[in-house]
């Protein structure tokens, strides 16, 4: 609840085994936490579709389709994953499965055009819009076939995410070369936003705001606040994100902001 308080639109939202941190994609485990998060705001929710690399699509897709919020992430696109590099940072990991899910080399993350297609429409009845992670210019042209299929509406979403090893990079030719793609592919169909990974969150950040770009934040992405300085929650970098927005002398969205311009309908199917 901090990151609304602090500022945030939209809360995008995974769930955990409380008893050691494993990712827990059952509609129990978000139960837990969202009639909670709807009582006490009025931010949308955006539910995860991607879960972890190592659950079935029926697995990640199940709390999208019971819960029916507003809004879901959708991974547009298979790739590599690797977390690998963290272990040189963190060495006293509490839980075996930490290390082990963090040493993994041979992760793909599957999510194919049946992947994909399984959750538009496992959720199409629900009203449900999406948040399209894109993490590689040919994600961009994978929602672009099923725009032109009409299997996505517009304004579409478009979460373009940098910095994650197996994806684009994070330098900013790779974030105008992104958000060029998408505006040939797009044209005005779309509303932009970005997600910079590990120390690329508030640079990147930064670049896309001042273009005209929204921006995610949060300890999902990132652990940090600012070199060698780690984060304390999700709502001091969303403080801090907000300062960069207000200092380009931007307006910071509201979740009534956020609903107009990606023509959500307020929450009138949510199941929670």
């Amino acid at each position: 609840m901090g990151a609304a308080e602090a500022g945030a639109a939209i809360v995008h939202l995974h769930a955990r085994n409380p008893d050691d941190g494993r990712p827990d994609q059952t509609p129990e485990a978000f139960g837990r936490f969202l009639p909670n998060v709807k009582q006490r705001s009025g931010c949308v929710v955006n539910i995860t579709t991607g879960g972890a690399p190592t659950m079935t699509i029926e697995e990640r897709v199940r709390p999208a389709a019971t819960f029916k919020p507003e809004l879901a992430s959708l991974n547009m696109g298979s790739m590599n994953f690797g977390l690998f590099g963290l272990l040189n940072r963190f060495k006293d990991l509490e839980h075996q499965w930490e290390r082990d899910y963090l040493s993994n080399k041979g992760i793909i993350f599957r999510n194919t055009f049946a992947d994909i297609e399984h959750i538009l429409t496992t959720c199409a009845e629900n009203g449900t819009r999406f948040e399209f992670e894109c993490y590689d210019t040919a994600h961009l042209y994978n929602l672009k076939y099923f725009f032109d299929r009409g299997l996505v509406r517009p304004p579409l979403f478009v979460q373009t995410v940098f910095g994650l090893q197996g994806g684009i990079g994070a330098h900013p030719d790779d974030v105008l070369h992104m958000r060029r793609t998408a505006d040939r592919l797009f044209g005005d169909a779309y509303r932009w936003s970005v997600l910079g990974a590990g120390r690329n969150q508030m640079p990147i950040a930064a670049m896309a705001a001042a273009m005209g770009g929204n921006v995610r934040v949060g300890l999902e992405d990132s652990l940090w606040i600012g070199p060698g300085r780690p984060a304390e929650s999700n709502a001091q970098q969303v403080r801090q994100v907000r300062q960069i927005v207000e200092g380009l002398g931007l307006e910071v969205a509201t979740p009534d902001d956020a609903r107009r311009i990606l023509d959500l309908k307020g929450g009138d199917k949510v199941a929670f």
